[in-house]
């Protein structure tokens, strides 16, 4: 028989180029995913004609519990950065997003999962995210600064699973990891800065830089958190979804090479940047196309990064530096993308910011007069 795998996330960013990866590698298998709406459901049946339809959200438990208790895997592929309920309800409807960090989803999907009547044990795969590693700067309020402090998931691992609890993402992550036992067998995918054009169904942008261009449009100037000197790492976001393909493989075969549990905690990059780079590049790129009056980026504070977008001084000016070891020596996993392909996709990403506010080449010089 097919595995059976309920996916959510199908519409977003991530999610939607994850099942489309997994699609085109394995079309036999059966997928159901979860959708909000009949709009959402519509995008979701004009891709992919076999895929069966679930209507809810991840506050309905029931609705995911018994379609977990259906399942052989589940892959949550749900965006992971919003910080607080506050900044899901206010940036979640524009962003079009749901949040992994749902408490109350992840319990009912691990015990639906766990309430399947069979020998075999069902997986869980989850989201979390890189901001998990902010909690430093954050503390000590260090933003655009560098460090020297660099992560990893293999010997370093029990580090990355023994963060303080009022690490941002860190609560459902230590969900997910209790909830491993002998009938559910539980992974993290640990995603950073994404980049490039999704294939999915609906949300096809990122996040991170597409706000930082979007923000530097709208403030009319190019600008970095303080020093601008703070380092994150990067991953394309087909060869992120190339990750999620080979742990469901992992999955499907009972468990694979891959690890579970407290040892399942899978990093993804493929380089880092430093994000005052990639201020620059964005300003530059904004100045050419005509949409800045200048490429001069300005420092900014901490307290002006957040008037900007929510979160801005950490998503833009805080540390997350990791090496992701895991999945290469255990999935096989070999990304083919990395960071001077990131800095190559910033002019495309402010030309799209660009035409989503309505503005045109030659919009800084009207700015200007």
């Amino acid at each position: 028989m097919a595995p059976k795998i309920f996916v959510l996330g199908a519409t977003g960013y991530i999610g939607g180029d994850a099942l489309y990866a997994l699609v085109q590698a394995h079309p036999e298998y059966e997928i159901a995913c979860l959708v909000r709406d009949s709009d959402k459901g519509a995008q979701v049946a004009s891709q992919y004609g076999k895929a069966r339809l679930v209507y809810g959200n991840l506050d309905d438990g029931e609705i995911l519990g018994q379609e977990a208790k259906k399942a052989d895997i589940v892959l949550s592929a749900l965006v992971s950065w919003l910080p607080s309920k506050l900044a899901h309800r206010l940036i979640a409807p524009r962003l079009d997003c749901a949040n992994a960090d749902n408490e109350n989803a992840v319990n009912a999907l691990t015990t639906g999962l766990a309430a399947r009547a069979t020998e075999a044990p069902a997986f869980y795969i989850h989201t979390s995210g890189n901001a998990i590693l902010f909690v430093s700067d954050i503390d000590r309020k260090t933003y655009g600064e560098t460090s020297t402090k660099i992560y990893d998931d293999w010997e370093g691992l029990r580090e990355v699973t023994s963060l303080p609890d009022h690490a941002p993402h860190r609560k459902n992550d230590k969900n997910v990891i209790n909830a491993d036992g002998p009938k559910v067998k539980t992974a993290i995918v640990c995603p950073p800065t994404i980049y490039g054009h999704g294939r999915g169904p609906g949300n096809q942008r990122s996040h991170q830089i597409p706000e930082l261009a979007r923000s530097m449009l709208e403030s009319k100037k190019g600008f970095q958190v303080g020093g601008g000197e703070n380092l994150g790492p990067n991953v394309y976001v087909q060869d992120l979804s190339d990750c999620y393909v080979k742990l469901v493989e992992a999955a499907v075969e009972g468990g694979g090479k891959a690890t579970w549990g407290k040892e399942g905690y899978y990093f993804v990059e493929n380089g880092e940047h430093i994000w005052g780079h990639i201020s620059k590049a964005t300003a530059k790129a904004a100045h050419k196309q005509r949409l800045l009056p200048s490429d001069e980026v300005f420092s900014i504070s901490e307290k002006d990064a957040d008037s900007l977008a929510w979160w801005g001084s950490a998503l833009w000016g805080a540390n997350s530096r990791y090496h992701a070891i895991r999945a290469r020596k255990l999935l096989g996993w070999l990304p083919k993308k990395g960071a001077k392909d990131l800095e190559g996709d910033i002019a495309e990403v402010v030309s799209a910011e660009a035409k989503s506010l309505g503005l045109v080449p030659g919009h800084a010089a009207k700015v200007a007069s």
